[in-house]
């Protein structure tokens, strides 16, 4: 018999920050997540590799069906109208 409680993969991602992105949006459905290989993702190492996001066995069902939402919700976003606010000046 399985644990429940047991981590499986629920995605992988290129980046720490949509990573992040996706545990958030997860932790707004209920579901709790968390990320590997922030340290091979983004040439840190010079490696190429993928942050991969996490949740618990008994959760993954649930989080399959957030994920396509948030991704569906994603594209559907008119950064057009959006303020991002303004840059930064360099210091």
């Amino acid at each position: 018999m399985s644990d429940p409680e047991a981590p499986v993969a629920l995605t992988a991602v290129a980046t720490e920050v949509e990573a992040g992105a996706i545990v958030t949006a997860l932790g707004a459905y209920g579901i709790y997540a968390q990320t590997t290989g922030g340290f091979t993702a983004g040439f840190r190492a010079e490696a190429p590799g993928v942050v991969r996001i996490w949740v618990r066995q008994q959760d993954l069902e649930q989080a399959r069906a957030a994920l396509g939402e948030i991704e569906a919700g994603a594209d559907s976003i008119d950064w057009e109208h959006i303020d991002v606010g303004q840059p930064e000046e360099p210091t």
